[in-house]
């Protein structure tokens, strides 16, 4: 299939892609490089049961944390679920009204980028003879056990970047990239909001972090 790069009037023309049931990497660590418009954008819209693959689950009354509250999330993928302000995620949590799949962060950036890499699956001594490895294969491997993971894959990707171009090549600002050019390698359709987008050409090819060809729609927001 050819590669397809859309811009988009509004966060709500942008989040279009995303379906009832689809799985949803969510770019941001706290609340930096969290595409806030596009998560509001999706509040908006009527997609539900979805699983949010993100770093946590919420936080305070923005953001994700009012997907979970509206009960638009069926299943968190993420590796920090509890923190003094996620009381949307454990309200819901402790009502049996939300799954959780409990990742260490490390183990989750590299499931993400396996994905986006088309690798197969890796092994890691993280978690090894925890819950978290129960059900998983086990081997012993350079000296210590190790537990087999497997990539994360998704429907789509709601990252933010700084500047985008014509071509749809993306530059971050600071630790806002986070999470962002991995989830936009892994995702089937990959959602950017930006504060700029300037001509071809105008961005340093140096700087370019995430290539257009993983980028498919693009919205400019304030």
């Amino acid at each position: 299939m050819a590669h397809t790069l859309q811009f988009k009037d509004t966060a709500a023309e942008a989040v279009a892609a995303v379906r009832d049931g689809s799985t949803v990497m969510i770019g941001g660590f706290g609340n930096a490089g969290q595409p806030f418009e596009l998560i509001d954008a999706l509040l908006q819209g009527g997609a539900k049961e979805l699983t949010v693959v993100n770093n946590n689950a919420g936080q305070a009354d923005e953001g994700l944390a009012l997907l979970i509250k509206e009960g638009r999330v069926k299943k968190m993928i993420c590796s920090f679920p509890r923190q003094s302000d996620s009381w949307h995620f454990d309200a819901k949590y402790r009502a049996g009204e939300i799954e959780l799949e409990l990742v260490p962060q490390g183990n989750l950036a590299e499931r993400i980028r396996a994905a986006g890499a088309g690798i197969g699956g890796f092994f890691t001594p993280t978690g090894y003879g925890t819950m978290l490895a129960e059900g998983k294969e086990t081997r012993f491997l350079d000296g210590k056990w190790q537990v087999f993971e497997t990539p994360i894959h998704a429907d789509v990707a709601l990252i933010k970047a700084l500047k985008a171009d014509g071509k749809g090549n993306l530059v971050y600002r600071k630790t806002a990239r986070n999470f962002g050019p991995i989830m936009a390698a892994a995702a089937k359709h990959t959602v950017v909001q930006v504060a700029e987008v300037v001509p071809v050409g105008g961005l340093d090819p140096e700087n370019v972090i995430t290539p257009g060809i993983y980028v498919n729609t693009i919205v400019k927001v304030g």
